[in-house]
């Protein structure tokens, strides 16, 4: 019996929405599990930052992985595995126990990522069909997204903390079940660069123990990280096949669009960790209220996405790139200036959708941009430089805002939203350097 395309989508729709879920559904939760189980700042950092980390630093590879096992039993693997983890979350005796789980959650989510994406165009030859599934797989993500801070919010406060990890069970076999129907994907040759995958492990998380921890044992992750950072720059340099060319760097649109989604990644997540506890911690609200306090910013990603898109049709990426980091920098400046503990939590609320707005505008085309600055045979492993890139910037702003927060939570907030407004700034003076619509191809 021949399997309608649609199966293989939904399936690989389904896996990528919990994978984005489970990135933004535990800020909410924070607070519950610091009581549960007993964890500082330090330890609900490693919270988000071990899924971050771990989903950031394999995805250099796993799209390899997911060419040499095929797609179909990559993506099962991952979500076998994505699934038994969120069971471990839901079950932790203890933070430590918990942290191990999320790491082990990002690894599968690594996994579901490119293969997910490799079914879908699998599953859809026609370049204009496989184009508006590819759109409907995006929007799978978005939706998460804005789902995930009121999905963590209502389990949290309707059931426990630990009901944003089983919830994933029953999601977790639908895709399985689903994928049995799906036709099996063929395996590929595709070189793997394990001493430059495991330098890059090493570099990332030593980098974030030194940002979270601090202190002499901070000094010693951060001496870890050079070193770790110098074998990775010489190991990539000597491999015929490296997870990062150096070379890639050389375009000015990649560089770019690099920085603009690691500026986009620190200050998006970094905020939506650091006005989770705020409106808890600070203000006194409930797990469900923040979470809904989250949906304007959220909900709008998805039409924003859209706008970027059309955007960069009529006049080239660099205008909606242009438009999109300068409402974020006035987003940032804006929740400087007004948000103290007083300040109405609706209209923090409020405060908090230019930014959203403005990174919504901006990804779509930065991804084009670096689409479409390197050659065709290469744009895989340019998409797994870049959603790595973010990813990681991602961890790296909780580690540092959370940071700065623990030492006097309004104070650091508002260092916080400067630093994320500087990053913003530097960035958009490159990408007005970018030339017009052809900016993608320079």
């Amino acid at each position: 019996m021949r399997t309608s395309p649609a199966t293989t989508l939904v399936a690989a729709l389904l896996g990528f929405a919990l994978i984005t879920l489970d990135a933004s559904v535990v800020n909410v939760a924070l607070p519950a599990i610091g009581s549960a189980l007993g964890g500082e700042m330090a330890g609900l950092q490693w919270v988000v930052d071990a899924y971050t980390l771990a989903f950031a630093a394999l995805m250099l590879s796993t799209g390899a992985f997911s060419d040499r096992a095929g797609a179909s039993r990559a993506y099962a693997i991952g979500i076998l595995l994505f699934t038994l983890a969120s069971a471990a979350c839901g079950l932790a005796p203890d933070l430590a126990v918990l942290i191990g789980a999320r790491a082990v959650q990002g690894v599968a989510a690594a996994v579901v990522l490119p293969a997910s994406l490799a079914l879908v165009r699998q599953a859809y030859p026609d370049a204009a069909r496989r184009a508006r599934a590819v759109a409907a797989w995006a929007a799978g993500g978005s939706v998460a997204v804005a789902l995930g801070p009121v999905a963590g919010g209502a389990l949290t406060t309707a059931w426990d903390w630990r009901g944003i990890f089983f919830i994933n069970l029953p999601l977790g076999a639908v895709a399985l079940a689903l994928l049995v129907r799906a036709p099996r994907s063929e395996r590929r040759p595709a070189p793997l660069d394990l001493p430059g995958q495991l330098t890059a492990i090493v570099t990332l998380t030593a980098m974030t123990f030194a940002v979270i921890e601090g202190g002499a044992t901070g000094l010693v992750a951060l001496a870890v990280a050079v070193v770790s950072g110098v074998l990775f720059v010489r190991v990539e340099a000597r491999q015929a096949h490296p997870v990062v060319p150096p070379g890639l760097f050389r375009t000015r649109a990649v560089s770019v669009a690099v920085a603009a989604g690691v500026a986009c990644s620190v200050a998006f997540y970094g905020v939506v960790f650091v006005f989770s506890l705020f409106f808890q911690q600070v203000q006194g609200h409930s797990a469900l209220y923040a979470g809904l306090l989250f949906l304007p910013m959220s909900g709008l990603i998805a039409a924003s996405n859209v706008s970027a898109g059309r955007l960069a049709g009529r006049y080239g990426p660099r205008v909606p790139i242009l438009i999109g980091q300068g409402l974020a920098t006035a987003g940032l400046l804006l929740l400087l200036v007004c948000v103290d503990e007083g300040t109405p939590a609706t209209l923090v609320a409020a405060l908090l959708i230019p930014l959203s707005v403005g990174c919504a505008l901006t990804v779509p085309p930065l991804t084009s941009l670096m689409m479409e600055a390197v050659p065709a045979e290469r744009a895989g492993l340019a998409a797994g430089v870049l959603n790595s890139a973010r990813q990681t910037a991602g961890g790296l702003g909780i580690a540092v805002f959370g940071t700065l927060v623990s030492h006097g939570f309004v104070e650091g907030m508002r260092e916080s939203l400067g630093i994320g407004a500087a990053l913003f700034a530097v960035t958009w003076l490159f990408s007005f350097r970018l030339s017009g619509p052809s900016a993608s191809r320079a």
